[in-house]
């Protein structure tokens, strides 16, 4: 059974960075997409960012250019870098894993099968 554990989440300044980590495990190779996505109060749960199987990167309009997702085989961990953060930015923040989803779904939380629990990212002065 695969689990994804988030880490990194807080409150920051506009213009400040968070970087956010999600530990994986119980999936046996490096061969998976994972993703960021979030969700803000009265909010559908929006894409961020993914790391496809094939190390292919692909990022919301929103945040591209500001956030970098990484995958680190060694620690079997997927990461956000956020970088330039704006108040827009407070969401939850969700980590998903498939290593089933194909190219067309990897922008839509329904091709996903597993999830974080979440981490609250605030972005305020």
């Amino acid at each position: 059974q695969v689990q994804l554990v988030e880490s990194g989440g807080g409150l920051v300044q506009p213009g400040g960075s968070l970087k956010l980590s999600c530990a994986v495990s119980g999936h046996t190779n490096n061969r998976y997409a994972g993703a960021w996505f979030r969700q803000a109060p009265g909010k559908e749960r929006e894409f961020v960012a993914v790391i496809d199987r094939s190390n292919y990167l692909r990022y919301a309009d929103s945040v591209k250019g500001r956030f970098t997702i990484s995958r680190d085989n060694v620690k079997n961990m997927v990461s956000l870098q956020m970088n330039n953060l704006n108040p827009e930015d407070t969401a939850v923040y969700y980590c998903a894993f498939s290593s089933t989803i194909i190219t067309s779904n990897l922008r839509n939380p329904n091709g996903y099968a597993y999830w974080g629990q979440g981490t609250q990212v605030t972005v305020s002065s």
